[in-house]
């Protein structure tokens, strides 16, 4: 698996189709504008604008890659041809093998101009690879044609690479031997090494994780995948791969292989079936070798769409009318993994119309976001957060996203922002929506401009959803509806439901998430209540007589509706 870069030197895909006389300046212009707009392939707009055919592209994109165009479709290709690529490898890199002549394989590819991919199969395979220009759509049918629901786990793998690469033993741990760089990057580049973290990193992402850790202890390698914000693991590799594993994901995100003694970050994207994935990679020293987490950004399993991430109809009308303000600070609060991201990116993105200009700043940019101009962070170099902000006041925006208000000096430009008649969205670490008027205050902030600016704070948290495929009513116990303040005349008409586990939900009773919110609008009350330096349960409980639905209020309903179970709000919630 490697970057999905693209050679510098190729001839842009839109002129190959102007000079060839398949389209006009006039029509590659209209095309390259939707793409600015929408972010999607050049050649998925020509057709859909109906200039070009999809054969006309494979044709472009064979003269650009320097390949032949294979039908994969009208072709019958030989088992033994089809035993020569995994259904992993066939899936990873979005590939199927067309033939097998003089040590010579050749596959057609989904995304042709993907030549490290090549480069990887060459290695993996043995022998010499070839690439021929497919239609991707055409490259699915024939992956689920071949190989239709064969798998191969990475347990099998596991059993396979018991004895390979010796015990090795020495190489990993602090107190153990060195090993020099050439011998570290033959370890990190061997076939079992990068076949093995390739099947992690398809079933993690398959899994829909949002994290993939690799934990070295003293007798053990553990793998461990995030789903629905709870750790699960896998099989654990032989300990003895637990540098070469490592090493890999090193090359792989351009780290320096031969630091192990201070924390690095870094990234690798890739394509897995289709789909753009980024990677974020943590690097920690640790006693016996170093920690590695991966931090899965998968677009395709992110909804950013207001309608779809759990708010209820009154809230996301209030959340409607807080994006047509002219002016203002809104805040979204919650611990880090609730969601802040998806919540504020949604809000942008249902905001985002030609007329506005919208601007973000963030630590890291998660998503790209087609029409919104985004901005990271890099506080090495001094592009920090408030000096970000200041340039950006001179770009003439509407609407600003600062990533995190973290000091004083963010917060007081972000109010000078939402007094010169900028809407400002933003995060903060706090428990619940009252509580962080308090926060900004013990920050330094003074308490009349926070009334003069915030119109509305957001709390959120995430719990897990049940499984629609083994959901089960039942009837719970007097402890459960305690830990809830519920009595049992209080049950009456009410529904609660749990899940069985099934193989859905890998038996855990749960698929996917929804978030629970607790909006606190800015009412004339309450920005009394901040003038007099009151406390947050003073806020809050005038926050609640005006219509405010706590948190833990927020996951009751959920709870009734047979969304989520007691044992997840009671975990994500306190009572107000």
């Amino acid at each position: 698996m490697q970057e999905t870069r693209r050679p510098r030197l190729r001839k842009p895909l839109g002129e190959i189709l102007r000079d060839r006389g398949l389209i006009t300046e006039q029509q590659l212009n209209e095309a390259l504008t939707v793409q600015k707009e929408k972010g999607a392939a050049l050649g998925g707009i020509l057709v859909e604008l109906g200039y070009v055919s999809q054969p006309d592209i494979l044709r472009a994109l064979a003269d650009q890659a320097g390949m032949d165009v294979v039908d994969v479709d009208n072709i019958e290709i030989a088992p033994d041809v089809i035993a020569r690529v995994s259904s992993s490898v066939a899936q990873i890199y979005r590939i199927v093998p067309v033939s097998f002549e003089n040590d010579m394989l050749t596959v057609g590819m989904a995304d042709p101009l993907n030549v490290h991919a090549l480069d990887d199969l060459k290695f993996m395979l043995q022998c010499e690879v070839r690439g021929a220009v497919a239609d991707p759509e055409a490259v699915d049918r024939a992956i689920t044609k071949y190989y239709g629901s064969q798998e191969e786990s990475v347990e099998d793998l596991l059993d396979e690479l018991e004895d390979v690469g010796g015990s090795g033993e020495a190489q990993t741990g602090q107190h153990s031997q060195s090993i020099d760089l050439a011998s570290l990057e033959e370890l990190a580049n061997s076939m079992p090494v990068v076949k093995l973290l390739n099947l992690i990193l398809l079933q993690g992402i398959k899994d829909k994780s949002s994290d993939i850790h690799f934990e070295p202890f003293e007798d053990e390698f553990r793998v461990r995948y995030r789903v629905d914000g709870v750790l699960y693991e896998m099989m654990p590799p032989p300990k003895h791969l637990a540098l070469a594993i490592t090493s890999r994901i090193k090359v792989m995100s351009l780290l320096d292989i031969s630091e192990t003694r201070l924390p690095q970050d870094g990234r690798i994207e890739l394509i897995i079936s289709g789909n753009p994935i980024d990677l974020r990679i943590s690097t920690l020293p640790c006693l016996f070798g170093e920690s590695v987490v991966m931090r899965v950004l998968d677009r395709s399993v992110v909804s950013l769409d207001l309608e779809r991430i759990g708010l209820r109809e009154d809230d996301l009308a209030s959340i409607r009318k807080l994006l047509a303000l002219p002016h203002g600070i809104i805040l979204v609060t919650g611990p880090t993994g609730s969601g802040k991201t998806t919540t504020l990116y949604s809000a942008l993105s249902e905001a985002n119309k030609i007329e506005l200009k919208i601007i973000t700043t963030e630590d890291p940019v998660e998503y790209d976001l087609p029409g919104i101009i985004q901005v990271q962070i890099h506080e090495d170099i001094g592009c920090t957060f408030a000096a970000c902000l200041r340039a950006i006041l001179r770009q003439d925006p509407d609407m600003i996203l600062v990533g995190e208000i973290r000091d004083v000096e963010t917060a007081q430009i972000a109010i000078q922002a939402a007094l010169t008649g900028h809407v400002v969205f933003s995060t903060l670490h706090t428990n619940d929506a009252p509580s962080t008027i308090t926060r900004l205050i013990d920050m330094g902030v003074d308490s009349y401009l926070l009334a003069a600016t915030i119109e509305a704070i957001v709390a959120q948290r995430l719990v897990r959803t049940i499984c629609v495929h083994c959901k089960t009513d039942y009837v719970p116990e007097s402890d459960e509806l305690a830990s809830i303040k519920i009595t049992k005349e209080d049950m009456a008409g009410k529904k609660f439901c749990y899940g069985k586990g099934c193989e859905n939900c890998n038996n855990t009773g749960y698929r996917g998430r929804t978030a629970l919110f607790e909006i606190m609008l800015m009412s004339d009350a309450i920005r009394e209540l901040i003038l007099q330096s009151a406390s947050t349960a003073e806020i809050r409980r005038q926050a609640i007589t005006d219509g405010m639905r706590a948190l833990r209020d927020s996951g009751l309903l959920k709870i009734y509706e047979g969304s989520t179970t007691i044992e997840e709000v009671v975990r994500e919630t306190v009572i107000s």
